[in-house]
């Protein structure tokens, strides 16, 4: 099934996209996905991380960082996808970003586990 869609856009990019005209659907389609793939507050639980732990916390507090639900879903989606398919551009940048997170919680908990084990 197909559709037949007609927009108005610029001059400028009228010329830019008679270059592309036969990878229209394509160019489209990529420019969809980054726009859906765009989630402005999927970074409030990485902010909320990093905050704390640029904080200087006590050792319990770093023990006890949880990533929320949300985002544990989000790094198990991506995680799936890149076993099944290539990553977007996009895709791949925002799981680097979960697992570079993830390295630093782990850095993060084992300084504070070796804290804790300094104090007994």
């Amino acid at each position: 099934m197909t559709m037949e869609i007609t927009i108005r856009v610029p001059d400028t990019l009228g010329q830019q996209l008679q270059r592309f005209r036969e990878r229209l659907p394509e160019a489209l389609e990529r420019g969809l996905r980054e726009l859906l793939a765009e989630r402005p507050t999927d970074h409030d639980d990485e902010n909320s991380i990093m905050s704390l732990l640029a904080s200087q916390p006590a050792p319990e507090q770093v023990l006890a960082i949880r990533p929320s639900p949300k985002l544990q879903a989000r790094a198990s989606e991506l995680l799936t996808f890149s076993k099944q398919r290539e990553l977007s551009r996009q895709e791949d940048a925002e799981l680097e970003r979960y697992l570079l997170l993830e390295h630093l919680v782990r850095l993060a908990k084992a300084h504070a586990y070796r804290r804790l084990a300094g104090r007994a």
